[in-house]
């Protein structure tokens, strides 16, 4: 869950237009399949204080792969990975909320 500055949508949602490049072009198989699984969801209803809410699903998960967003920029720009990550981390209202999910079931009865 990101919670994301209504006047800085637009540089978070560049961001990770770059993170979709850097995933998509890398060298190691790992981060094309990271790539397959990363959905980024814009919830149309406003977050906490007017926020705008984006939610990361990964899924399939790729085993023992780093998903840290600097790092990944990192491999792929590093000659602008400052100026990237500054804006990533500006763009942030209140932080990310990292959520681990565990099924209970199947289906509903």
């Amino acid at each position: 869950l990101n919670f994301i500055k209504p006047d800085k949508a637009a540089d978070f949602e560049a961001v990770m237009g770059k993170l979709k490049e850097a995933l998509s072009t890398s060298t190691k198989p790992e981060r094309r399949q990271q790539l397959e699984g990363w959905k980024i969801y814009r919830a149309l209803e406003p977050g906490a204080n007017g926020s705008v809410l984006y939610v990361f699903t990964i899924a399939p998960a790729v085993p023992n792969a780093d998903y840290t967003v600097s790092t990944i920029l990192a491999e792929a720009f590093p000659n602008d990975v400052q100026a990237l990550y500054r804006q990533y981390a500006e763009a942030y209202a209140s932080g990310q909320n990292i959520i681990n999910l565990k099924l209970v079931g199947n289906q509903l009865p």
